[in-house]
């Protein structure tokens, strides 16, 4: 009668460790896909190299998230860095909007976006409200090197999570 227990006694411990290890598992692969977060990358012409060297230097975080870009940063960032992204229109024809769409539909958790602050766009209101969708949304949003790059550090860190 006492084996009978004693077997009864391990089997309820190896199903609840089979349990166990089953819930940590799904939980560890849930945490990853909640973590995945959702990028754009814009650049004005005069920052595109600025982009493509900050994508180069963080191509491993950037790696591993969805990332999308307006056409011709994305076509550049990709050439340079082998980083999978889904381009949007140039920004002048329409892209930005589509960003912006994106981020009014919260589909989008960051955005870097390296703007020449010297130079006239001929798209500013499009800028603009790209801008002003980020702050009423409380989406992080980087428009220097040095702000992309403490948003990239802390997102190697996992220390940026996404919005709820």
């Amino acid at each position: 009668m006492k084996a009978f227990v004693s077997t009864t006694r391990l089997f309820s411990l190896y199903s609840c460790n089979r349990f166990c290890v089953l819930y940590f598992l799904l939980n560890a692969k849930l945490n990853l896909r909640l973590s995945i977060m959702r990028i754009a990358l814009i650049a004005h012409d005069k920052k595109k190299q600025e982009m493509i060297e900050i994508a180069k230097k963080y191509k491993d975080t950037l790696a591993k998230h969805t990332l999308y870009a307006t056409g011709t940063t994305g076509t550049l960032v990709m050439k340079e860095t082998g980083l999978d992204i889904n381009r949007m229109k140039s920004g002048p024809l329409g892209g930005d909007q589509q960003i912006g769409s994106m981020i009014a539909c919260n589909e989008l958790d960051l955005v870097i976006f390296l703007r020449d602050p010297l130079t006239a766009q001929p798209h500013e209101p499009d800028v603009s409200a790209l801008l002003r969708l980020c702050d009423v949304t409380n989406i992080p949003l980087a428009t220097n090197i040095a702000s992309a790059e403490i948003m990239l550090v802390a997102l190697s860190r996992n220390e940026i999570t996404k919005q709820k």
